[in-house]
C-alpha cells in the first residue's frame, strides 16, 4: 500500500533495534529519507546500513543519549526540518514500589519521559512555523492497564497518554498532529530476555520461554512490523483527521476485565 509518504523527512529514535527500527525500515520502504538515533552507536550504524540496503532509501544515524540534558535539542538541530517525528528510545525495568529505587525511577524516567518531552518540544517550534508535522509517541499498554509490578513503566507511559492526549488536542491549531500507540508484549529482545528469565523460574530451563507465550491473544506476542505498519499509517495523509488519541495494539489485553 502506498501511503504517499515519498519524500518526507522523518526522525525515529530508540531505532538501533525493536519497534524503533522497524518503523525506521517501514518508512524507509515508503521512499522516507529516514534519520535514526540510540544509544548504542554501533548497533545504530549497523541498523541504518541494512535499512538502507534493503530499501535503498537515505537513512543517517546519530548516536545519542537523550536522558542527558540538551540531547534533544542537538538531536533537534542535526535532524532541520522535519515532518514526522517517532519518539520510541525509553526501557523501564519492571519492579514494585518497595523494589525501585529513587535513582532507577529518575534514570528512567529521565530518558523516556523527559526525553519524549524535549524532544517534542525541540520539534514542535520548527514544525508550527511551517504549520505541518506529525509526532507519533511509542509508549505502552502498561500505562492503560496498570500494573504494580511495572509501577515505574506504568505511571510513565499513563503520563505520557496524558501529554499525548493534551498536546494533540490542541495542535489541530497548528497545523500539527500528535498521536501515541500503546504496544503489548511484543517480540524484542527485550522481551524474550524476559520471557527467558521467567522459563527459568517456572519451568527450569529458559529455552523453554515460549511456552509463556501461549496465554496472550494469538498465542504470540505482536511482531515489531506489525506496531511499525500502523505507525506509518497514523503519520500518512490517510489518517489526516486522527490527533490527541491513542491507539493499544494489544491483541485485546486492554480489554479484558481480568
Amino acid at each position: 500500500m502506498d501511503l504517499h509518504l515519498k519524500g518526507k523527512r522523518v526522525l525515529v529514535t530508540g531505532a538501533s533495534k525493536g519497534i524503533g527500527r522497524a518503523c525506521a525500515e517501514a518508512f524507509a520502504a515508503e521512499g522516507c529519507a529516514v534519520m535514526i538515533a540510540a544509544r548504542d552507536p554501533d548497533r545504530l550504524h549497523a541498523a541504518a546500513a541494512e535499512i538502507a540496503g534493503r530499501t535503498r532509501a537515505e537513512v543517517k544515524a546519530r548516536p545519542t543519549d537523550l536522558s542527558q540534558r540538551g540531547s534533544a535539542e542537538t538531536l533537534a538541530a542535526w535532524a532541520g526540518e522535519l515532518d514526522i517525528l517517532v519518539n520510541n528510545a525509553g526501557a523501564i525495568p519492571g519492579g514494585d514500589l518497595l523494589r525501585v529505587d529513587e535513582d532507577t525511577w529518575r534514570r528512567a524516567w529521565d530518558l523516556k519521559v523527559f526525553g519524549y518531552i524535549n524532544l517534542c518540544r525541540a520539534v514542535y517550534a520548527d514544525m508550527k512555523r511551517r504549520k505541518l508535522g506529525v509526532i507519533v509517541n511509542i509508549l505502552g499498554s502498561a500505562g492503560e492497564k496498570l500494573d504494580a509490578a511495572y509501577i515505574a513503566g506504568s505511571t510513565a507511559n499513563a503520563g505520557l497518554m496524558a501529554f499525548t492526549r493534551a498536546l494533540g488536542g490542541a495542535s489541530h491549531a497548528d497545523g500539527i498532529r500528535v498521536v501515541g500507540v500503546n504496544p503489548g508484549p511484543v517480540s524484542t529482545d527485550r522481551l524474550i530476555s524476559l520471557y527467558r528469565q521467567r522459563a527459568e523460574v517456572k519451568l527450569g530451563t529458559p529455552e523453554r520461554y515460549k511456552e509463556l507465550f501461549e496465554g496472550m491473544s494469538f498465542g504470540r506476542p505482536a511482531k515489531p512490523e506489525e506496531i511499525a505498519a500502523s505507525v506509518a499509517f497514523l503519520a500518512s495523509q490517510g489518517s489526516s483527521y486522527t490527533t490527541g488519541c491513542i491507539l493499544t495494539i494489544d491483541g485485546g489485553l486492554s480489554a479484558r476485565s481480568s
